[in-house]
Formats: structure tokens, C-alpha cells, sequence
């Protein structure tokens, strides 16, 4: 009994540095967060909250939203189906190497992503221009650097994101199920829409919300694509802590707190929707 407690203690005691380590980049600043968007000038007030009940806040939340529902949706749409495309491809170094890629790709962003959509969509992109030679002009209609451009761009990273994803998900559909499925009469839409989209609706759930906090959360991108032109959340909590217009660092916490309420939301639905998975398989 002895020994069991001091292999417990031990135990304990090898995990002390990731406990500090959580407590110190974790812990810590969502507590001085929190506090600080608390803070003013009579004690603990919920002024700074009041303050971001302002028309171009609420558009920058709205515009927020948009785009990540939108992308969210997209990614999850796309990267189901390359993923379906990727299990079901009898080339073994196929599978391998576009599984690869999604890794790479998930893990592409910020400001090199938005640079070389720049070089490739950008009013002299290469691909901007090569459209033009064959007579297609994409400029005035279309521009990278609108909320439909960064759409693009949050695509490009939301994709691959599914993909990872919901692969496990779809691996484990088994073949007899569709053969049964096919043996007692059911046509294939049928067996998707009775069997195969209720097994992988977890999955593509819980890939919509981390996609959805995914996009929600991005800056870099964003910033670097379109800079100011497009009114984000991130862009308006960067704005008032560096202070191009106004410094109002309490107001910016703020608005970080209830991006960060919204990123809570999505991941515990993520880890609702992992655990269905997980007792369906």
C-alpha cells in the first residue's frame, strides 16, 4: 500500500512542471483577463461590457460570426467529402500522401497564407493575370482583400482542419454495413441517410465548432490579407490595445472576454459531440 501511494506521489510530482506550466500561460492570463475587464474606476463594473454595445463593435461581431459560420460550414462540407475521397481511394500511397498534405496545409496560415494569396488572387496575381490573358477579369467583382476573399483564405485552412478530422469517423464505416444495407433492399442514398450521415454527424459536428472557434479566433491572417478594410473582432480588440485610434486596453479585454465565452461554447460542444463518437464506435 506504501508503495502504491509513493508511485501516486511520484506520479504527481513528474507532472508538476506541465501543472505550472498550464497555471502560468494558461491559468494566469485568463484570470488577469478577466479581471482587468472588470476593472474601472469604482471597483468591479460591467461598464466595459456596456462600452462594446456599440455599432461598429456589434458589426464586428456580426462580420466575426459570418465568416466563421460560413467557413465552418464550407470546411466541414469539403473536407468530408476529400475525406470520404481519401478511404475510399484503393491507392494506399495516394492516401498517405494527401493525408500528409492535410497535415502541412491544416498548419499553413497567418501571414505567409495570406501572402501568397496575394501573389496568387491579388489584383496582379499570377492567377488574376492568367485569367485575364483567356479573358475572364476578375477585378472589380472580385477582390482578395474583402470579407469574400478572406472567406477564401479561411477556407484554405479550415479544409485540410476536417479532413484530420473526420477521417477516423469515416474509416469506420464498415463495408458490411452497405452490403447489408444493399442485401435487405436499401438503395445507397438510403443507407447514407439512415446509416452512414447518423454515424458521421458527430464527427462532422465536432469538427463544424472547432473549425467555427478556429476561424473565429484568427488574426494574422486577416490582418495581413485585408487589414483594417474589414471590420473583425481580433482586428478591433489589436486596434485598441495598440492604440492606432484610441488606446482602451479595459475595453479590448472585454471584447476578449466574450470571444473567449464563444470559444468555451464551441469546444465543449467539440468534446460533446467526440464523446458520441466515441460510444458509437
Amino acid at each position: 500500500m506504501a508503495a502504491t501511494t509513493n508511485k501516486s506521489r511520484l506520479a504527481w510530482l513528474g507532472l508538476t512542471p506541465f501543472v505550472l506550466f498550464a497555471a502560468a500561460f494558461e491559468l494566469m492570463p485568463v484570470v488577469t483577463l478577466v479581471r482587468s475587464s472588470l476593472s474601472g474606476g469604482a471597483g468591479i463594473t460591467l461598464d466595459n461590457f456596456a462600452r462594446a454595445l456599440t455599432p461598429n463593435i456589434i458589426a464586428a461581431f456580426g462580420n466575426s460570426l459570418y465568416l466563421s459560420l460560413t467557413t465552418a460550414i464550407g470546411g466541414t462540407i469539403f473536407g468530408t467529402l476529400v475525406a470520404y475521397a481519401i478511404v475510399t481511394s484503393p491507392n494506399a500511397m495516394l492516401r498517405h500522401a494527401v493525408t500528409a498534405l492535410a497535415n502541412v496545409t491544416a498548419n499553413f496560415g497567418g501571414a505567409p497564407l495570406a501572402f501568397a494569396f496575394i501573389i496568387t488572387l491579388g489584383s496582379t496575381g499570377f492567377l488574376t493575370l492568367l485569367l485575364g490573358y483567356v479573358g475572364i477579369d476578375l477585378y472589380p467583382g472580385f477582390r482578395i482583400y474583402s470579407i469574400s476573399g478572406l472567406g477564401i483564405a479561411y477556407i484554405y485552412f479550415q479544409t485540410p482542419l476536417s479532413i484530420l478530422l473526420v477521417i477516423p469517423a469515416m474509416a469506420g464505416l464498415r463495408r458490411e454495413w452497405a452490403e447489408a444495407a444493399a442485401s435487405l433492399g436499401a438503395t445507397k442514398l438510403e443507407y447514407w441517410r439512415l446509416i452512414a450521415i447518423p454515424m458521421l454527424a458527430p464527427a462532422m459536428l465536432g469538427s463544424f465548432f472547432l473549425l467555427f472557434a478556429n476561424a473565429f479566433g484568427a488574426y494574422a491572417t486577416a490582418w495581413t490579407l485585408t487589414g483594417s478594410d474589414v471590420n473583425l473582432v481580433p482586428v478591433q480588440i489589436a486596434a485598441l490595445v495598440r492604440g492606432e485610434v484610441v488606446l482602451d486596453p479595459e475595453l479590448a479585454d472585454a471584447l476578449a472576454v466574450l470571444s473567449l465565452i464563444i470559444m468555451v461554447i464551441c469546444l465543449f460542444a467539440y468534446q460533446h459531440f467526440a464523446r458520441l463518437l466515441r460510444r458509437g464506435q
